[in-house]
């Protein structure tokens, strides 16, 4: 069976973070990143800058609309998961991630938009045991796509 995984980067602002998601999707082995929403697409110098030369081996495509987007995944029998501390929200160590999944990050400080969420078919969370409730959202991409990679 083939494992695919997909990444759809809704309303990033930082064009840093939005470089490091390139180069964390090439890394994992990431079908195709989604820039939804105003996340800034390649070219640009500050995304180069982390992405190292990824926004050219990645595929990507920037999309406005996400809510298009998952509808038409969902369609093509992906599994549509967003990343984001919810009352519904699954452990990460615990998810068993269908054969395709595409995960959803959000803002760096809003997360990932309430509807857009009831859009989703899960949604996994990463356990956090500091005093900080969050990661930035690059940081919590790669874990998350380390899990899902892993799991298969």
């Amino acid at each position: 069976m083939t494992w695919k995984i997909l990444l759809l980067a809704h309303n990033i602002r930082s064009l840093w973070n939005v470089g490091s998601l390139f180069r964390t999707s090439d890394a994992f082995a990431v079908e195709k990143l989604y820039l939804t929403g105003y996340t800034a697409a390649p070219p640009r110098r500050e995304l180069s800058k982390t992405a190292l030369g990824a926004e050219t081996s990645v595929p990507w495509e920037q999309c406005p609309d996400p809510a298009k987007v998952i509808a038409r995944l969902q369609k093509q029998g992906w599994t549509i998961v967003a990343l984001e501390q919810a009352k519904k929200a699954v452990n990460l160590t615990k998810y068993q991630p269908s054969s395709k999944v595409c995960l959803i990050v959000g803002h760096e400080v809003l997360g990932v938009p309430k509807e857009l969420l009831r859009l989703c078919d899960d949604i996994v969370h990463i356990p956090m045991h500091g005093r900080k409730e969050s990661l930035n959202v690059a940081v919590a991409a790669g874990i998350a796509l380390h899990h899902l990679r892993r799991s298969h």
